[in-house]
Parts: C-alpha cells; sequence; structure tokens
C-alpha cells in the first residue's frame, strides 16, 4: 500500500481546527479620496445585507452574516450590558449595528460598545444617526467560530489606540478574555466566570460564563 500523501494528513488535521475564515478583503484606496462625508455610511446603508468596515488604509473589509449561535452569544451580551447601562444612567450602549469613525480614520463596528453620556449629547441628533465621529470609551468583540484571533486583537489595539478606555475580546471557544487598557499590557484571562468593567463602568459585572461555546 502505498503512503498516505502529505497534504491528506494535513486535511484531517485541519479538520480538528476552528473553522477560520479571513473576511473579503477588498482594497478601497484609489476610490477612498471621493468618499466624503457621509458618502461611506451611504454606501453601508445601500449594502445593509453586508457587515462592512473600512481600514485606515483604505481597504474594504466585508464579513458575512453571523450564525445563530453568535448571533445568540452577542444578543445576550448586548442584553447584560444594557441592562447595566439602564440602572447605572451614565452613558449609551450599542450593539454591532453601530458605526464609528475613529481619529486615525478608520470606520469600524464593534459587536457591543458604551460611550460616556455628555459625549453622545454633544453630538447633534442628526449626526447620532449616521456613524459617530468618536471612539467608544468601552468595546467589546465576540469570537465567532470563522474569525481569526490576531485581526480582532488588532481591532482591539486599534480602539485603544484611538482613545478607548477599556475593550475586551471575548473567545468563547477557548474560553478566555483578553482585557485592554490603554498603557498598560494586554490581560489574558482563562475560563473566568466574571468580568469587572472597573474604573471605566463602576459596578458593571458580566457573567462572561454564560457566553461560553457548550
Amino acid at each position: 500500500m502505498s503512503a498516505q500523501p502529505a497534504f491528506a494528513k494535513e486535511i484531517e488535521e485541519d479538520n480538528t481546527l476552528p473553522e477560520e475564515t479571513d473576511p473579503v478583503v477588498l482594497n478601497f484606496a484609489p476610490v477612498i479620496r471621493r468618499l466624503r462625508g457621509d458618502d461611506f455610511f451611504n454606501f453601508c446603508q445601500a449594502n445593509d445585507c453586508w457587515h462592512l468596515e473600512l481600514t485606515k488604509e483604505g481597504n474594504l473589509i466585508i464579513m458575512m452574516p453571523a450564525g445563530l449561535g453568535t448571533a445568540e452569544r452577542n444578543a445576550r451580551l448586548n442584553q447584560l450590558l444594557a441592562n447595566w447601562t439602564d440602572e447605572d444612567g451614565t452613558g449609551k450602549c450599542y450593539d454591532s449595528s453601530a458605526g464609528y469613525i475613529l481619529p486615525n480614520g478608520a470606520q469600524l463596528s464593534p459587536d457591543a460598545s458604551w460611550i460616556r453620556k455628555e459625549r453622545v449629547t454633544a453630538l447633534s441628533k442628526k449626526v447620532q444617526e449616521k456613524f459617530a465621529p468618536l471612539c467608544p470609551d468601552f468595546v467589546v468583540e465576540l469570537r465567532s467560530r470563522t474569525d481569526r484571533l490576531k485581526p480582532l486583537q488588532a481591532k482591539l489595539e486599534e480602539f485603544i489606540e484611538n482613545g478607548a478606555q477599556l475593550g475586551w475580546l471575548i473567545d468563547p471557544y477557548k474560553r478566555k478574555v483578553y482585557v485592554y487598557r490603554p498603557g498598560l499590557p494586554m490581560q489574558k484571562l482563562d475560563e473566568p466566570e466574571t468580568i469587572s468593567g472597573e474604573p471605566v463602568l463602576p459596578g458593571f459585572v458580566l457573567p462572561v460564563a454564560r457566553l461560553w461555546q457548550d
């Protein structure tokens, strides 16, 4: 019997790994100079079946809609954050449909975010109905089965570099949480039951174990 080809062994081994895929990335730089004001917001509205982001380099990132498991965890995450936000009263929270124009020019959407109320009210009602020209105080990314970890980590770092005071990257498959704060090294938590939002979100404790993949 002939030896098994090396590539066949690689395929078998890959079957045990997470189903990671890269989002579609288009080089939008040649036309980015023609996007002004609300152009990218209008472009996203016209293509609302896709989740779109724009990098600071002008690359258009196209992501597929989430599966049921990720969508359920994301809904639960936003519900818990919204419940605390209602009780606390010092800020506003937003789900993954909110887009932000960061100081470096990137236009990104975290899975969940929170902004101090005075920063929100400083924006006109018209601006609040479009992508906000600011960086949230707090952002969360929830890894889906097809997400690669490094791009998500880079996205959290970019939010921190642009003004976020706290960021969480939650990996429900590996049961890990990566915590980002300005001026501090990233902190990795293994299988935590809860995460504290102190001091940015006083009193907010997320029961993150409720988001783990069964």
